[in-house]
């Protein structure tokens, strides 16, 4: 639902006559994270009237049979089942138990029920799965945690994964990343509802931010090399760490497969089912945080952080960089530095990246995890090609919203994204 006053008579229209706007249902499941289970009950199940937040009518449901287990082994007891989403119109999905189960089916039935009828559809975290097992993030943007975005793509490649937003709001479906991302979509959707001041004083409340956008972390954005936790014990665990250790080194998937002895095409299959994400991209992930890291604690110039993470060039390093932090590397580090002054003494001054042609820069994207032309080329990986392309409109960076408002004057809102055309 949009913060545009046009279109919040157009959304009120859609809504079938038996649902409310105000009554919100929470849809739990079994084995759910009880932390990120309690956001909407605590954002919307509570009657804070007395410091000017409007009250919601909450309807918690049970989207499977009783009882439900959740975090700590503790149980509980929904006080409603499927049936009363059929009185809602905001209906949210906090979490999923595994992003390797389906859903239930007859909870799938009852959200796109609700969405047929008008309801504002809600997923926290991995509450996207839900919705996107449902069909209803198919040509739409979104976002989930961002160790899951890459499973969520691959799985649903019909959905415009951005795991860069803290929030996507796309009118009637709206989805956030991980848990305190959770509380930021929660308020903005009072905000949408209610007005900046009621969402700012259940922000004093729960002693949050108001309002975060993924531009107020700017470079605080950080990548990680977690994996999931089922390749522990699998075979590929040991050449992951191999890999790890070996980032000033280049080298390619195919050094990766041989370790694993395994044919490229089996360890890429293998190291898909394990990770949900191509082995191509992981090691480019992997290079790109080790520059983040030596930008942060050394001073090596960005041509020697480039040959220390294993690219071939600073210019491949450049355009991955960009690409996953949204930044060069050069203001990469002058942001962080004038984070974190060290010892108060002065910054030593940074030279300006020479810009490069962009079409020097993709030829160099390609080689940038230690791949040579030709081994792309013999090998066809998708993945490269993909890697190479420019960054498309889903994750293009958002202007600020008091700059440039939408076609038509509507306004652009944190984590609201223009739904693809076509």
């Amino acid at each position: 639902m949009s913060q545009d006053s046009a279109a919040v008579p157009d959304a009120a229209r859609k809504l079938a006559a038996r649902r409310r706007r105000e009554i919100v249902a929470v849809l739990l499941f079994s084995g759910g994270p009880i932390f990120e289970s309690s956001i909407p009950l605590s954002v919307f199940g509570i009657d804070r009237q007395d410091a000017g937040v409007p009250r919601y009518r909450l309807l918690v449901c049970a989207g499977e049979d009783a009882p439900l287990r959740t975090t700590g082994g503790l149980e509980l007891s929904a006080p409603y089942g499927l049936e009363a989403i059929s009185r809602a119109g905001t209906v949210v999905v906090p979490a999923w138990r595994s992003i390797t189960q389906a859903p239930p089916p007859a909870a799938l039935d009852a959200l796109r029920r609700a969405h047929e009828e008008g309801a504002r559809i809600v997923g926290l975290c991995t509450g996207a799965f839900v919705l996107a097992a449902a069909g209803l993030l198919d040509g739409r943007p979104a976002t989930t945690h961002w160790m899951y975005a890459p499973t969520l793509a691959k799985r649903y490649p019909s959905v415009h994964v951005d795991p860069r937003e803290l929030f996507v709001d796309d009118g009637d479906v709206l989805t956030s990343a991980g848990t305190a991302a959770g509380i930021d979509l929660c308020l903005h959707i009072v905000r949408t509802d209610h007005g900046a001041d009621a969402a700012n004083a259940l922000a004093r409340r729960l002693v949050v931010p108001p309002r975060r956008t993924a531009s107020d972390l700017g470079h605080q954005r950080y990548l990680d090399r977690s994996l999931p936790e089922e390749i522990g014990a699998d075979p590929l665990a040991e050449v992951v760490a191999w890999a790890l250790e070996h980032l000033h080194e280049q080298f390619d998937v195919e050094t990766l497969a041989a370790r694993a002895y395994m044919s490229r095409r089996t360890f890429d299959r293998r190291f898909r089912s394990l990770t949900g994400s191509a082995p191509l991209q992981w090691l480019i992930t992997q290079r790109v945080l080790q520059a983040q890291r030596l930008l942060e604690t050394s001073d090596y110039s960005v041509d020697e952080v480039a040959g220390r993470c294993g690219f071939r060039s600073p210019v491949a390093l450049r355009g991955h960089f960009r690409r996953q932090l949204g930044a060069s590397p050069a203001a990469y580090r002058a942001a962080y530095r004038a984070r974190r002054p060290q010892n108060g003494a002065p910054e030593p001054a940074l030279r300006p990246e020479r810009a490069e042609r962009p079409e020097r820069e993709r030829a160099a994207l390609g080689a940038g995890a230690g791949f040579s032309a030709s081994a792309l080329a013999g090998h066809g990986l998708a993945e490269a090609a993909e890697a190479a392309k420019p960054a498309s409109d889903a994750y293009a960076a958002r202007m600020p919203e008091t700059a440039v408002g939408r076609a038509g004057g509507r306004p652009v809102l944190p984590g609201q994204r223009e739904r693809p055309v076509g």
